[in-house]
């Protein structure tokens, strides 16, 4: 969904290329599964998305990702491609490759799978809890 949604539907359809995207709109937690099931990459070239739960999701399902790297996300996930998110010519080019290289695609799988692995809520707190200590001990 989105302000531009009408304006990319015609312009998918301008370029013939509507059989290759599925516009979703809100996705019902059931449906999440099938979609990353039937993916095969992420991008996420966003700039007002502060973290990106759904990048990890993709991870997760085994779907290689592409960020934008002034998401939120690209701080956190080390094993995805990233790209500046004004450079659309960038952009398309590790979409192409991460569908036109299967080794590509599974070392993107792999190492981010890997990587995400220490992404936990304990973590998190654990950061977050020292964290307070420190600034604690400074005043």
């Amino acid at each position: 969904a989105g302000d531009l949604l009408p304006e990319m539907i015609r312009y998918t359809a301008s370029l013939k290329m509507s059989s290759r995207f599925h516009f979703t709109g809100f996705v019902k937690s059931g449906e999440v599964d099938h979609l990353w099931n039937v993916s095969n990459v992420y991008v996420m070239p966003s700039v007002s998305e502060p973290f990106g739960i759904s990048a990890l999701e993709a991870i997760h399902s085994g779907v290689p990702v592409i960020l934008s790297k002034q998401s939120g996300a690209a701080e956190v996930v080390a094993d995805a491609i990233k790209v500046d998110f004004w450079d659309t010519d960038a952009l398309a080019d590790a979409i192409c490759n991460v569908l036109a290289h299967r080794s590509l695609s599974h070392q993107l799988k792999k190492k981010s799978r890997q990587s995400i692995r220490s992404i936990t809520w304990k973590a998190a707190a654990t950061q977050v809890n020292t964290l307070y200590h420190e600034v604690i001990a400074q005043h």
